[in-house]
């Protein structure tokens, strides 16, 4: 049977290991020795029994443990899952290093023998390349000169404390970003003089690091600009405590930390943060918008990351019929628009399903770029829409889930929505509600409802629906048949056309390809009907060919297409989306 306890031995004689005697405090952070990605907080330092000696109870991050703080019945600690914890030997924990040697690991240590095994890349017949870096020695002495330096990464090192006073300062005075990613620092002081020790510091990341909730006595930091604290564990009342530290802040990420809202210390709104651009709240547990406009007075925020939350509605502050947003009266003043300078705007993976969420968007003051995917509303297999529905109701999207939004994809787009719109709803007063641009896109694109033809006594007769066709085999392979005068029905597709001329013909074993040629009764046209005529295929699934032949305008420069314009509201979707253009413009 496995013991519980962990008494693994320490795998790699390079690495720097905890002391024989003991040595740990509760609550410190540690990692396994040999394994600088293996952290874990300690909970427990003691004897164990039935087992001799020091014992050290650790809870790990990853949670791969074996226990959760109990043993043979007796409970140590408690532990987050139930095998999340183990006992561990004091000599096989670290407790890390100051960054100076980190940095000496990092960028002056040898490549060891079992990572030069791991660079290699394997051949068509799966064996091993070994990769040889051009370059390497000279990347390397750049890196380990030090003074020079201006952006370094640290991540899972171990590094725990700033070290001695005054020696980052003279070894890397030049330092502009620092990643400190997965260590093992918490207290908020060996932050403070780290950092009071790079006087160019910009950006700093602190991901993955358990950070102590005491932000007291941290210093005024006026030269970082950019500071990552996802993963750390920390909530909206520690962000609170070090805005002032970091007064002209331009770049906050909380992701992961599971904040479920924002709670700012002196009044309903936050206020500060006077230089914040972008703030990303991605992948936490925030599900009422409430919440984000406490956001609203930022005014200098450009951009706003909520992707992976819990939000199912949005709604602008003075437009929303069944709530009132906090201390309403101040977010109201004719001085000031919530979210004025909000461009960038990504809640996807949410669980937004109700279009006037989509519309409320148009409300905000300047919202260019949009992210919507992952909500039940824009998943059409889950009953969702799909993009150009999304596009037609943003009247100002230039970026949609990532992708740029053309001219030209938005009036296909809108037009395409209209159509729609026309084809499922008949009464005004619906479509005004459910619909809210629904008229002003009709008037931009000159769309009007096509009336069906009527005669004096009902529905005209079928022959008065027809239309004639003429038709002209030109297939090399074949020689030149004489024309042929058809009449059709006008709802006759692409389709079956061509397989009334292979009928027509007599033509087998050969792929029928449909032109349009059209009568040279335009001026435009008869310059070009000289030199040769002008063809545009269509696919099978184009509808309606009698809609074709009574609506396309054709218009030409200088011997060359340049535009096709299509009179029929009805077609002009398929038309535009089914015409191969590239040959003609």
């Amino acid at each position: 049977m496995q013991s519980s306890l962990d008494t693994e031995k320490a795998i790699s004689s390079g690495s720097i290991s905890g002391s024989d005697s003991v040595g740990f405090l509760i609550g410190q952070r540690v990692h396994f020795v040999g394994d600088t990605r293996r952290i874990g907080t300690v909970k427990y330092v003691g004897a164990v029994e039935g087992y001799g000696g020091i014992w050290v109870g650790v809870g790990w991050d990853n949670g791969d443990g074996k226990h959760d703080g109990s043993h043979n019945g007796v409970r140590y600690f408690e532990a987050q899952g139930p095998k999340s914890a183990s006992f561990v030997r004091p000599h096989n924990l670290s407790s890390g290093f100051p960054l100076l040697k980190a940095l000496e690991l990092r960028y002056h240590g040898e490549s060891t023998k079992e990572e030069e095994d791991e660079m290699y890349v394997l051949s068509a017949s799966n064996k091993r390349v070994t990769i040889e870096l051009l370059g390497k020695d000279k990347i390397q002495n750049k890196l380990s000169q030090f003074e020079e330096l201006t952006s370094a990464s640290l991540a899972y090192l171990g590094v725990s404390s700033a070290g001695p006073p005054g020696h980052i300062n003279t070894t890397i005075p030049r330092l502009k970003e620092l990643d400190l990613t997965g260590n093992l620092l918490s207290d908020w002081k060996e932050i403070a003089a780290i950092c009071k020790e790079l006087p160019a510091l910009v950006t700093l990341n602190l991901s993955y690091n358990s950070m102590s909730h005491d932000i007291s006595g941290m210093p005024l930091l006026n030269h970082i600009k950019v500071v990552v604290l996802s993963h750390t564990g920390i909530g909206w009342k520690q962000v609170e405590m070090l805005k002032d530290s970091i007064p002209l802040i331009e770049e906050l990420h909380l992701m992961g930390n599971k904040l479920r809202g924002i709670t700012p210390l002196s009044s309903d709104i936050v206020h500060g943060f006077d230089s914040l651009r972008l703030l990303n709240l991605e992948n936490n547990l925030i599900a009422a918008w409430d919440e984000i406009l406490k956001l609203s007075q930022l005014k200098r925020l450009e951009q706003l990351f909520l992707n992976n939350n819990c939000i199912s509605h949005i709604w602008y502050p003075d437009h929303n019929p069944l709530s009132e947003p906090p201390n309403s009266l101040e977010l109201l003043r004719e001085s000031f628009r919530p979210f004025q300078n909000l461009r960038c705007l990504l809640v996807g993976g949410n669980k937004i399903e109700d279009f006037s969420s989509i519309d409320t968007l148009n409300l905000f003051p300047n919202l260019l770029d949009i992210r919507l995917s992952e909500n039940p509303i824009a998943d059409p297999r889950k009953g969702g829409v799909p993009r150009f529905v999304l596009i037609a109701r943003l009247a100002k999207v230039e970026i949609l889930n990532g992708s740029q939004v053309s001219p030209r994809e938005r009036k296909d787009s809108e037009i395409r929505y209209v159509r729609l719109v026309m084809s499922k709803c008949q009464d005004p007063e619906e479509i005004k509600k459910l619909h809210p641009r629904f008229v002003e896109l009709k008037k931009i694109h000159g769309i009007e409802y096509e009336k069906a033809a009527t005669g004096a006594t009902g529905p005209q007769k079928l022959s008065s629906s027809l239309i004639s066709i003429t038709l002209k085999c030109v297939a090399a392979s074949i020689g030149e048949k004489v024309p042929l005068t058809k009449k059709l029905p006008a709802t006759t597709t692409v389709g079956k056309l061509k397989i009334l001329c292979e009928s027509f013909f007599k033509i087998k074993s050969i792929k029928p390809k449909l032109f349009i040629q059209e009568e040279s009764n335009l001026q435009e046209s008869t310059v070009v009907a000289s030199k040769g005529d002008i063809r545009i295929s269509l696919p099978p699934e184009v509808k309606d060919i009698g809609l074709y032949k009574r609506c396309l305008v054709a218009s030409f420069k200088e011997g060359k297409l340049r535009s096709i314009t299509i009179r029929h509201p009805e077609v002009i979707l398929d038309f535009v989306e089914s015409c191969i253009w590239d040959q003609y413009l």
